[in-house]
């Protein structure tokens, strides 16, 4: 496989792995513990920072470097694996946004109220730069006569 293959491949990784962090996070906050509850005090907001520089962050780069190297030729794998990073963020997002209405008023905040929709929104350019990819063809070679 070429390079680009496994960037796309890591960049589908850590999407994976951020809609995994976010979802158990926000399940958390739907069921927090008695003993934590009244001995801890938990802030959400730089859990979701951290994941955010963790995972999302790399994983958009990680994103953008394949389709940069094949925008010219395009590539289906390579397009495919972009589309399915951007289908695993919406839906990742998704449930957590579901998990939202559950969550106790004491954990809500800006951050973990806003932040499924904004990554949401955000899926959405990572689906239509993969959906490019593969519809992108191979241009021919200019012939030379002379």
């Amino acid at each position: 496989m070429a390079i680009e293959k496994w960037l796309a491949v890591t960049s589908l990784g850590l999407f994976v792995m951020f809609a995994g962090e976010m979802i158990s996070i926000y399940n958390f906050m739907t069921d927090v513990p008695e003993v934590i509850e009244f001995s801890i005090t938990f802030d959400a907001d730089p859990k979701i920072f951290q994941f955010i520089s963790i995972g999302v962050a790399p994983a958009g780069i990680l994103a953008a470097v394949p389709f940069i190297m094949t925008k010219r030729y395009g590539s289906k794998p390579i397009g495919g694996l972009i589309i399915a990073g951007g289908v695993v963020m919406l839906s990742g997002m998704l449930v957590c946004y579901s998990l939202v209405d559950k969550i106790d008023d004491i954990y809500v905040t800006d951050i973990v109220q806003y932040s499924p929709l904004l990554f949401m929104v955000l899926s959405i350019p990572v689906i239509v730069v993969g959906a490019y990819l593969t519809k992108e063809k191979k241009k021919r070679p200019k012939k030379e006569f002379f």
